[in-house]
C-alpha cells in the first residue's frame, strides 16, 4: 500500500513509528506491505516520495521540528501540498491524522473528498470530517467501491468499530454508551481522592491529558463528536451537534462526589448515542455499573445487543502508539477486504 499521511504529530509518529518496528513481522504474518510516500503538515513541511520516504529519516526530522533536514535524493518533492500529492501523486491510502476541528471538519473535510474522487481510500483519526459529514463520505465511498475507515476517531486503537460493526453483526445495537473522554474521567477520578476539580484539572495539564485550553473536554465536546460517530455509523442518523444534549464536568464539585459515594454511587461523563439521539452528561452510576469502575484516562463503552445484551469494552482511548496502531488496524482491514 502507497500511503499519504495528513499529519505528523504524536498520531502520524506513533504510526510510523510501528511501520518502522514491525514492518517485517506484519509482512511475515499477515503478506502486509505499505509504503509512507507523501506527508504534509502545517508545521514541519511536506514531502512526497513515489518509491515511499525512509521513516527513519521521517521520525529523526520531525524530531527537531521540520522536514528541512530530510536527506534530498531523486524524485524527492518538498512543495506539493495535500492536492498535490492526491492529484498529481501515486497513492492508495489517504490517511487522516490532521488536529480535529468540530466546527467545520476543514480542511480535513474537503481533503478527504477530494481522495474519494480520486479512487483513494481514507483512513481517519481526526474526528471532524466522520461527526460532521459521515453520510456524504459514506455515500461517496460507496458508490465509488472505495473503503472508508475510522477506528482512531472512538477509543483510539480499542476497536470499538470493529467490535460494533464487524465482531457483532447480526446483533442489533440498542444503544452505546460510554467514558469516551480520557482528561475528564481522570479528573473525575482524581476528585474522588480528594482533589478540587481546579487542582484535578491542574494535575490532569501537568501530565499531558488535558490541553492548556481544556474546554473540548471539560465541557463535553470532544466526547459529543464521538457521539455523533456512533449514532451517525451505527444507526444511519443524521444529527448534528445541535441535536445533542452536552454538559461537562465543571460544575461537579467535591460536595457532589462525596454525596455520590454515600449512595453507593459515582460520577463520570457519559457520552450515549440510541437511534433516536444522542447526548453527553456527567451521570452518577451505580458502582455495579462496568462503567463506575473504570478510573483514570481509561476509556470505556457498552453496547446493549439484541442477542447478547450489554457488552462493555474496556481500554485506552489515547496515545501515540495506541492510536497509530488504531490507523495500521484499519489499513489491514482494507487489505483483507479488497
Amino acid at each position: 500500500m502507497k500511503l499519504i499521511l495528513i499529519g505528523f504529530g504524536v498520531v502520524g509518529q506513533g504510526f510510523a513509528k510501528i511501520l518502522l518496528e514491525k514492518g517485517d513481522d506484519l509482512g511475515a504474518r499477515h503478506d502486509f506491505s505499505a509504503q509512507i510516500v507523501g506527508v504534509v503538515t502545517a508545521s514541519k513541511g511536506q514531502l512526497y516520495h513515489p518509491d515511499g520516504l525512509d521513516i527513519a529519516h521521517l521520525l529523526r526530522t520531525a524530531e527537531t521540528g521540520s522536514f528541512a533536514d530530510y536527506p534530498e535524493s531523486e524524485l524527492l518533492q518538498r512543495d506539493w501540498d495535500a492536492n498535490d500529492m492526491i492529484l498529481r501523486g501515486s497513492a492508495d491510502v489517504l490517511l487522516e491524522a490532521s488536529p480535529t476541528n468540530l466546527q467545520t471538519a476543514q480542511p480535513a473535510l474537503a481533503t478527504c473528498h477530494l481522495a474519494l474522487d480520486q479512487g483513494l481510500h481514507i483512513v481517519l483519526a481526526n474526528k471532524g470530517p466522520v461527526a460532521l459529514d459521515y453520510g456524504g463520505l459514506r455515500a461517496k465511498a460507496d458508490a465509488r467501491g472505495l473503503h472508508m475507515r475510522y477506528e482512531a476517531t472512538v477509543m483510539a486503537g480499542t476497536p470499538t468499530m470493529h467490535l460494533a460493526q464487524d465482531a457483532l453483526a447480526g446483533c442489533a445495537i440498542r444503544s452505546a454508551r460510554g467514558i469516551l473522554n480520557g482528561t475528564t474521567n481522570y479528573i473525575l477520578t482524581q476528585m474522588e481522592s480528594g482533589m478540587t476539580y481546579a487542582e484535578a484539572l491542574a494535575q490532569a495539564q501537568a501530565l499531558g491529558y488535558a490541553e492548556t485550553d481544556p474546554t473540548a473536554d471539560v465541557e463535553g465536546w470532544d466526547a459529543a463528536g464521538k457521539v455523533l460517530i456512533l449514532a451517525n455509523a451505527l444507526f444511519g442518523s443524521s444529527l448534528t451537534m445541535r441535536d445533542l444534549d452536552v454538559r461537562g464536568i465543571t460544575d461537579i464539585s467535591p460536595e457532589d462526589i462525596d454525596q455520590a459515594r454515600q449512595s453507593s454511587l459515582r460520577y463520570k461523563l457519559i457520552a450515549e448515542a440510541t437511534p433516536v439521539g444522542g447526548m453527553v452528561s456527567p451521570q452518577r452510576l451505580p458502582v455495579s455499573d462496568p462503567l463506575a469502575s473504570v478510573g483514570g484516562s481509561t476509556n470505556a463503552i457498552t453496547l446493549d445487543t439484541d442477542l447478547l445484551g450489554e457488552i462493555t469494552l474496556i481500554g485506552a482511548g489515547a496515545g501515540k502508539l495506541e492510536t497509530g496502531y488504531a490507523l495500521l488496524s484499519d489499513l489491514m482491514a482494507i487489505q483483507r477486504e479488497t
